[in-house]
C-alpha cells in the first residue's frame, strides 16, 4: 500500500509521524472518512470542506488548498489501484513538545490512506441492527463539538466499549441534557407516518455528509424531513430507525434497548431510500 505522506507516496512500512507529533499526544488533529465507488470518490468536495472547517474551528491551518487536497485523494487512490474502497484524511498538528501550546508546533502532517473497510457484515444490511443506549453521553456542544471531525475520537471510542460489552456492534448516545445525539460512528433518523426526523447537529450530532445525502434524498421522493430534538421515546415509538455514515451508509435498525421497532424487521421507507441512495453511488463522484 502506498500513503501519501505531506506530497510524496511512500510505502506503508515507512509511512511514520514523530512521538512528538501533537496528533499522537493529544489527538490535536482533524480526520475524513470518503468512500470510492465505481471508479469514483463519492462527494469529495463536501468532505474535503468539512475538513477544512474543522481544521479551522480547532485553529489549525492545512499547508495546501482544497483543490491540492482533492486532488492528492485522487492521486492516492490512483496509486493504489482503488476503484472501490475508503479513504482516510487526517491532518495532525505536527510536531511540538510536551506541553500542550498548539503554536509550538510548525510543521502540519497531512496523510492519506486508500484502502478497503466494512463496517457491518453485510447481513446485517438484510436483517437490520439491534443497539443499545449507552451511558457515555455525547459531547457537550462547547466542550468538543461533535461538528468538529477531531483525531479526539475517545468519547467514541468509550460508546463503543459499552456496545461491544454488551454484544451489540453499534449503539446510542444522548447528549448532557439526556436528548438522542447519534450513535458511535453514525447519524440517526426516525420515521413515523411517513416522515423522516433526525437530531439537529446542537444536540451532539455530526453534520454527517451521508446525512444531508439522505435528507436530500428523501425530500426529493417526497418525505417530509425535519431536524428536531428528540428522546429515546421517539426512536423506541418510531415505525422505522436507520442509521447513515460514510462506512456504514444506510443501515436499519430493528431493536433499541431490547424494544423492537415496528415490525421488528427493516421498513419499507429505509428500504427505498436505500435502493435510491445505491443508485446515486454508482455513478457519482469525481473520477479517479
Amino acid at each position: 500500500m502506498q500513503i501519501y505522506m505531506n506530497g510524496e507516496m511512500v510505502p506503508e512500512q515507512e509511512a511514520r509521524v514523530s512521538v512528538f507529533d501533537h496528533g499522537l499526544l493529544y489527538g490535536d488533529g482533524v480526520f475524513e472518512g470518503i468512500r470510492a465507488y465505481n471508479g469514483r470518490v463519492f462527494l469529495l468536495r463536501e468532505h474535503v470542506d468539512r475538513l477544512y472547517d474543522s481544521a479551522r474551528a480547532i485553529a489549525l491551518e492545512i499547508p495546501m488548498t482544497r483543490e491540492a487536497m482533492r486532488e492528492a485523494v485522487l492521486e492516492t487512490c490512483r496509486a493504489n489501484g482503488i476503484r472501490d474502497g475508503y479513504i482516510r484524511l487526517v491532518v495532525t498538528r505536527g510536531c511540538g513538545t510536551l506541553g500542550l501550546n498548539p503554536y509550538n508546533c510548525e510543521d502540519p502532517q497531512v496523510i492519506i490512506i486508500a484502502a478497503a473497510i466494512q463496517l457491518y457484515p453485510k447481513e446485517l444490511y438484510e436483517t437490520g441492527l439491534k443497539i443499545v443506549t449507552v451511558g457515555t453521553a455525547r459531547n457537550h456542544v462547547e466542550a468538543i463539538n461533535p461538528r468538529i471531525k477531531s483525531l479526539n475520537y475517545l468519547n467514541n471510542v468509550l460508546a463503543k466499549i459499552e456496545a461491544i460489552n454488551a454484544g451489540v456492534m453499534e449503539c446510542l448516545m444522548l447528549n448532557p441534557q439526556g436528548y438522542v445525539a447519534e450513535a458511535s460512528g453514525d447519524n440517526v433518523f426516525a420515521v413515523r407516518d411517513g416522515v423522516l426526523a433526525t437530531p439537529p447537529t446542537w444536540c451532539g450530532a455530526l453534520e454527517g455528509i451521508t446525512r444531508g445525502k439522505v435528507m436530500e434524498m428523501a425530500r426529493e421522493t417526497g418525505y417530509p424531513v425535519e431536524e428536531r430534538v428528540m428522546t429515546r421515546y421517539d426512536l423506541y415509538t418510531a415505525d422505522e430507525v436507520f442509521l447513515t455514515g460514510t462506512a456504514a451508509e444506510l443501515i436499519s435498525v430493528v431493536e433499541i434497548d431490547r424494544r423492537r421497532i415496528g415490525t421488528g424487521e427493516p421498513g419499507p421507507v429505509t428500504g427505498e431510500l436505500l435502493e435510491r441512495f445505491q443508485r446515486v453511488i454508482a455513478d457519482s463522484g469525481d473520477p479517479i
